[in-house]
């Protein structure tokens, strides 16, 4: 089965030592705005999600959501997130620990695009 979104192992690390300091966390991918297009992690259920937000999969034991128009940007990719030194975005937990999460992708092979019935 192939996966939306998932997460390297140092980003994983990451959630884990998020979780042990913040109880349960969720991911949602910023589309912009004062944080341009980054995966923002909030404590589970601090971010209210809307009617257009998609369950992309889950990184960890976290969930990730996509806004639907940022969706349709990214559907033909599969997601990776990865953690790199630095302050991220403001809201996102990980920015205290001098790191941030940060989205790379890829292009799904045309075999992967079928198993998930992606069309162009």
């Amino acid at each position: 089965m192939v996966e939306r979104v998932i997460a390297t192992d140092v980003a994983l690390d990451l959630i884990n030592l998020l979780v042990e300091r913040h109880g349960p966390v969720m991911f949602h991918q910023s589309g912009g705005c004062c944080d341009g297009s980054s995966p923002m992690c909030y404590p589970q259920g601090d971010l209210m999600l809307g009617e257009q937000d998609i369950l992309l999969g889950e990184i960890g034991s976290a969930p990730f959501y996509i806004h639907k128009s940022q969706y349709d940007y990214w559907k033909h990719t599969q997601l990776i997130i990865d953690v790199v030194d630095g302050r991220g975005g403001m809201f996102s937990l990980e920015g205290v620990e001098g790191k941030r999460f940060l989205t790379r992708s890829r292009i799904f092979t045309q075999e992967e695009q079928q198993e998930l019935n992606i069309g162009y």
